[in-house]
């Protein structure tokens, strides 16, 4: 529901070319305890004065010289963001009425003035107004939550696979590589046995910000539950490869953490895929690198693990800080990693 104080919180734009009216509309409004009144006396004023302000309502004369109230709805049409636009029409003649709710007026006034219809009419649309703008809110938070992780505010996996699809593309057309980063916490499921899930939701969050801000703007940092997060490197610098921003994510998480006046330590492993060599689509890239995670878990983690070879069912992987060597997916199912 819309409160009163909603309503007369609005803020409301008068727009007509008889001073004597502006001034009656102001009076009537302002008596009614309405806070945020404004005028204007020229309709070619309008659609920048609603582009900056974005009003709740619009009372508009329809009969004004160099500039009619219809041309004006014309023009607000292109302005209004969101499809709503709140014109509550000025009119004397009733033929114009019709034709103006047909041009997206949500309702009219008639002349002479009957000042308790327009209090009535204006409380009403308002309230209209204001629900409009609140179930609008309200879908942009649901549709917020279904792409976005409701701890850490980090896109899910449904987001992730979209921004990696784009960011293969974009790859693709520019004939550039990128890399995926797939990222598991070790021993995070000490953290909450020994000092309670409160700090361990603490623990992920600050981890999330500061995977965001180990990287770049263009990159994307998702959890997709528990303590896993996937890092889409967006391009890779020529020279530099992946091994120098895999190593800063690393580095970031190793640092400690001050939680609730004590101070937290945590380290992360990693697994890496590069488009094209470790696959072409988000779904191979996604699982080579997953099969990377396993190798640098196995390798004593708070390292991480680069694939080199895109066949699923024979992964093999190196790691930069450790000898070389190559096991096959099915290995590395045997003995998958411990937390």
């Amino acid at each position: 529901m819309i409160s009163d104080q909603e309503i007369l919180n609005a803020s409301i734009l008068i727009v007509d070319d008889l001073e004597a009216n502006v001034q009656l509309l102001e009076k009537m409004l302002r008596k009614a305890g309405y806070l945020h009144v404004t005028s204007t006396m020229d309709p070619r004023a309008v659609c920048t004065l609603h582009r900056d302000n974005h009003y709740d309502l619009i009372l508009l004369d329809l009969q004004m010289p160099g500039m009619n109230g219809f041309q004006v709805m014309e023009g607000l049409k292109e302005v209004e963001i969101d499809g709503y636009v709140p014109i509550l029409v000025i009119t004397a003649h009733s033929i114009h009425k019709q034709l103006a709710l047909g041009s997206g007026a949500k309702d009219f006034i008639s002349k002479p003035f009957d000042l308790m219809e327009i209090k009535t009419r204006i409380h009403n649309m308002l309230e209209v107004r204001l629900l409009y703008a609140k179930l609008e809110d309200s879908n942009k938070m649901l549709e917020s939550l279904a792409l976005h992780d409701a701890l850490t505010g980090l896109p899910n996996r449904r987001l992730l696979m979209d921004r990696l699809s784009s960011a293969i593309a974009h790859a693709r057309r520019n004939k550039h590589d990128m890399a995926v980063m797939y990222l598991d916490l070790d021993g995070f499921k000490q953290i909450n046995d020994t000092l309670g899930h409160a700090v361990g939701d603490t623990l992920l969050s600050m981890i999330g910000a500061r995977l965001v801000s180990a990287v770049r703007q263009e990159d994307t940092v998702a959890r997709l539950g528990g303590d896993e997060f996937v890092i889409v490197l967006w391009e890779l610098n020529h020279g530099d490869g992946v091994d120098k921003p895999v190593s800063k994510v690393i580095q970031a998480v190793s640092q400690p953490f001050s939680i609730q006046g004590r101070s937290v330590s945590m380290t992360a492993s990693a697994g890496v895929g590069i488009y094209p060599t470790h696959g072409e689509d988000a779904e191979t890239l996604m699982k080579n690198a997953d099969m990377a995670l396993y190798e640098a878990k196995r390798k004593g983690k708070n390292g991480y693990c680069i694939a080199t070879r895109t066949d699923p069912l024979a992964v093999a992987v190196v790691d930069a800080t450790c000898p070389h060597r190559t096991e096959s997916l099915m290995e590395m199912k045997a003995g998958k990693y411990d937390d």
